[in-house]
């Protein structure tokens, strides 16, 4: 033994013991909690729910934790942390469909690990815009570097064009990975290598057809307005959730919001869960309306699925939008979440029919349907958060660059020259 060396007394393992039962039980309060704010959002998870979760009594969980915020801020990073560890993994890699294709095999690690027990969710970022300040400063910081980081795979830019068909493909990319622990639940464990090839292959090469090219025909979804300042209610709402989450967007502000009282938001509706499946409906017709008058007005599916994605995207980016997000459902009953969850998924499988067709009549490229559609799925809904990058060029050129991240996939440039 060198002179410098010592022996460890029974203070100090007494203290080693002290300290990694601290950080157990710490780290399965974390894991109950993000458990909690995956199912009921930030703001509806509660202490005593946590505590029910591990075991523990409330007062056990204040000694970790001094105040809720305090423990969802901790989520929060802790999902940050690790969104930043897989980043800088995938970024060792030599080349940018390498380095994507990396980051999209360690979430699939994760999601796998996760359903087999050995590893817990981390907290879906959603409710992050929720948090007060002074941490909604921090926490955003946080969630920037993610972007740069994720922008930064396909390597440095060589204008401000190229800029900013990186950070729709950034965007694209880290919406995916996101959404899909929802629709990854209808597959077994040992169909997740299949999954992650065909994903990455419609990240790698896109859905549009050989031949295909990028002029969608917008489609018109004007309609009748059912009750005067119905429509203008639901779309301050659909903009206020998508921002500040389910439980976030409180009746005072969305009144606020329009400057109106709190008993206006009753004459339209009966209560606030009303309010959010109001606008869920809204959006979702809204979507259904594209894929059957996109239909209706014929042509190859191609053009088919591209005049209705380019059509949802224009309204993701105008005054007129947004769709409301699915990352609103945390907050409603479980009925009623079941209930928008079938209609979304009609939705998916619609969109999966039509590149079926296409398929056949080879408009669009052979991918497998299913996979393609939740993709579409998880671009299109997260298109809001997009929409001060949307408004810092034409429409059609932010519509055409974030669209091209799917139809002709993640490395194509081509949209570049139009």
């Amino acid at each position: 033994m060198e002179a410098n060396d010592t022996i460890p007394t029974a203070e100090s393992l007494d203290s080693d013991t002290s300290t990694k039962r601290f950080r157990a039980k710490r780290d399965a309060i974390l894991a109950a909690a993000a458990e909690a704010i995956n199912e009921q959002s930030a703001k509806g998870m509660t202490f005593a729910d946590v505590a029910r979760r591990v075991g523990l009594n409330t007062t056990s969980v204040t000694y970790y934790f001094k105040r809720k915020e305090d423990l969802a801020a901790a989520c929060f990073e802790y999902t940050l942390e690790k969104l930043l560890a897989m980043l800088d993994e995938s970024l060792l890699e030599p080349t940018p469909q390498a380095r994507v294709a990396k980051y999209l095999s360690l979430n699939m690690i994760r999601l796998t690990r996760i359903q087999r027990g050995e590893e817990t969710a981390f907290a879906i970022l959603s409710d992050l815009r929720a948090m007060e300040e002074p941490v909604l400063g921090k926490l955003m910081a946080g969630w920037r570097e993610v972007f740069r980081k994720t922008r930064s795979l396909w390597g440095p830019a060589a204008n401000r064009a190229q800029t900013d068909l990186h950070g729709g493909r950034a965007h694209v990319l880290l919406e995916n990975t996101f959404w899909l622990p929802i629709w990854l639940t209808r597959y077994d464990p040992d169909q997740y290598p299949r999954i992650e090839e065909r994903l990455m292959d419609v990240f790698a090469h896109g859905i549009a057809g050989p031949k295909a090219s990028w002029d969608p025909e917008l489609i018109d979804l004007a309609h009748d307005e059912p009750e005067p300042g119905r429509e203008a209610f639901l779309l301050a709402a659909t903009r206020l959730i998508n921002q500040l989450g389910y439980r976030g967007a409180s009746v005072q502000k969305i009144a606020s919001e329009l400057n109106v009282t709190k008993g206006s938001f009753y004459h339209h509706l009966d209560a606030k869960d009303d309010l959010v499946l109001a606008c869920y409906k809204r959006s979702l017709d809204t979507v259904a309306d594209a894929q059957r008058l996109a239909d209706e007005r014929g042509g190859s599916h191609w053009e088919r699925l591209s005049g209705t994605i380019a059509t949802l995207l224009d309204v993701q980016f105008s005054e007129r939008g947004p769709l409301l997000r699915t990352t609103a459902l945390s907050g409603l009953p479980s009925e009623s979440r079941t209930q928008m969850v079938d209609r979304s998924n009609r939705i998916a499988r619609r969109f999966a029919g039509t590149m079926s067709d296409g398929i056949a009549e080879g408009s669009i490229r052979p991918v497998d349907p299913l996979i393609a559609a939740q993709a579409l799925m998880a671009m299109q809904n997260a298109a809001f958060d997009m929409r001060k990058w949307a408004h810092t060029m034409t429409r059609e050129r932010a519509i055409g660059y974030y669209a091209s991240t799917l139809a002709f996939g993640l490395f194509d440039d081509r949209i570049l020259q139009q």
